[in-house]
């Protein structure tokens, strides 16, 4: 694991999502039960109109849901807290020393010295004191001592670019929470615990304290469920849905909690609604064609996996991913024609314009392989990746001259 770190960005990328563990969501609507083919909207319920979950002869409410389900307050601090802030911020005589000494603080050796722990879930309290996080109880740990220090510390969700294998099943997607931190003059940093190499992010935007509660209550929400334990997972996931009730994602996970509990009408609606909300949400349309093939209804599974193909062959990551493996294997011009592919759908992602000026490098073709790092470099918004993109430049430069 990368040591913590703060990154200075020139500019933000459009909307996405993050949470403290990768892991899928999940959420539930409705009591019609509408053809997956149909052309007619899905109609949302309120939140007290939402059907009962039925699980081992019990018929679980939102209403006894939500009284099982409290919300914490993740940022709020205690006095040794408030001290700790003092201690290393208050001789700080700008927002930049102050951003800088807080984070040195809470992760390097010699004070906090807060350590990465995927399943360390926990608001900014108990993160301080157990003294280990995942990149969810982090963030409420920066964000609560940075707003204490007088910084403009905020959440920011991260989507994580999704991997595919060979056989074209997503095996790998993942959302990621880290702080944002903006400072006079325009200046934005980006703060994490566990930061994911830039390559890997394919979207980033600030969230709000509630939507960032909703991501906490998905967690306990994904963790209940995991360990089938339904009536914590339907309490949780309300309680998440209650706060972000816009959120596709949340619905296709309660609609998992209904499909785990054998009530596929809830979960197909729920599917469907996520789906309304945002038809990018890939997990709704994977579940259902699970969904439809338990049902044996086949006709249906066959859309989904028809919407499936369809998706993935119109985002350019999975290229990516296919060219990323075909370079792996040392198969440059398979490699070439996946770059090729992705780049058709998203021509100005510098990420994927250097790995195909890499590619080009493999081939010896040094005219294209600099051309595409121009670009990248043109297009790249963090000064790390530019230093990067200029040294790999550097050497097409070097070897073609070299005559390799």
């Amino acid at each position: 694991m990368a040591p913590s770190r703060i990154v200075q960005r020139g500019q933000l990328h459009p909307p996405n999502l993050a949470i403290g563990r990768a892991r899928a969501l999940l959420l539930f609507i409705g009591l019609a039960v509408l053809a997956a083919c149909s052309s007619h909207p899905v109609t949302p319920l309120a939140l007290e109109d939402i059907p009962p979950l039925q699980w081992q002869g019990r018929s679980l409410t939102t209403e006894f849901a939500l009284t099982q389900a409290p919300s914490p307050d993740l940022l709020a601090i205690d006095p040794q807290m408030v001290d700790f802030v003092k201690r290393y911020t208050g001789d700080a005589v700008n927002g930049r020393q102050r951003l800088m000494s807080l984070h040195q603080a809470i992760s390097g050796a010699g004070a906090l010295d807060l350590q990465y722990d995927p399943f360390a879930d926990g608001s900014a309290i108990e993160t301080f004191h157990r003294g280990n996080a995942n990149c969810l109880s982090y963030t409420h740990l920066f964000v609560a001592l940075a707003r204490e220090a007088g910084l403009d510390a905020s959440y920011q969700w991260q989507e994580v670019r999704p991997r595919w294998n060979r056989n074209g099943e997503r095996v790998v997607v993942g959302m990621h929470v880290s702080t944002l931190v903006k400072l006079r003059r325009g200046e934005q940093f980006v703060v994490d615990i566990d930061p994911l190499p830039t390559r890997e992010i394919t979207d980033s935007h600030k969230i709000s304290d509630r939507e960032a509660l909703a991501l906490h209550h998905n967690n306990v929400a994904m963790d209940a469920l995991a360990n089938e334990n339904l009536e914590v997972a339907w309490a949780q996931g309300l309680r998440a849905l209650e706060l972000s009730p816009d959120n596709a994602s949340l619905w296709a996970n309660l609609g998992a909690i209904y499909r785990f509990a054998g009530q596929h009408a809830q979960a197909e609606h729920s599917y469907l609604y996520a789906l309304q909300l945002d038809q990018r949400t890939y997990s709704a349309m994977t579940n259902l064609v699970i969904l439809y093939g338990l049902d044996g209804r086949e006709e249906e599974q066959q859309y989904w996996l028809g919407r499936v193909e369809r998706y993935r062959e119109a985002n350019p990551y999975y290229h990516a991913s296919l060219g990323e493996q075909a370079g792996e294997e040392g198969e440059w011009n398979v490699a070439l024609r996946h770059y090729d592919q992705a780049l058709e759908l998203n021509p100005d992602d510098s990420h994927i314009l250097f790995a195909r000026g890499l590619v080009h490098q493999q081939l010896g073709q040094f005219g294209l392989a600099s051309d595409d790092i121009k670009r990248a470099i043109e297009r790249a918004t963090l000064n790390s990746d530019i230093r990067s993109y200029q040294q790999a430049l550097e050497e097409v430069h070097k070897e073609r001259l070299a005559g390799v």
